[in-house]
């Protein structure tokens, strides 16, 4: 089973709101998941601390365990130093 760590869409339309999951790669996006480690919203500034939240021990166990990070992922990981 490859599993990826990616975002999940929630939120209305035009106003998107995003989880960071833990899921097989073979759901669909916004289907059955593992675990939700963070949270993504695009629609506050870059200055706001709520506009990443990602809890970095169950991110940096996942990466440990082998599951892949999406691209747009890793660049968040990389914003908030996440790394394995």
């Amino acid at each position: 089973m490859a599993v990826k760590i990616r975002l999940a869409r929630r939120g209305a339309k035009k106003r998107p709101y995003y989880k960071v999951v833990v899921s097989d790669s073979r759901s669909p996006r916004d289907g059955k998941f593992i675990e939700i480690i963070g949270s993504y919203n695009p629609l506050l500034s870059n200055s706001d601390s709520n506009r990443i939240v990602i809890e970095a021990e169950k991110a940096k166990k996942w990466l440990e365990t082998g599951a892949q990070p999406t691209d747009v992922v890793a660049k968040l990981f990389k914003k908030l130093n996440i790394s394995l």
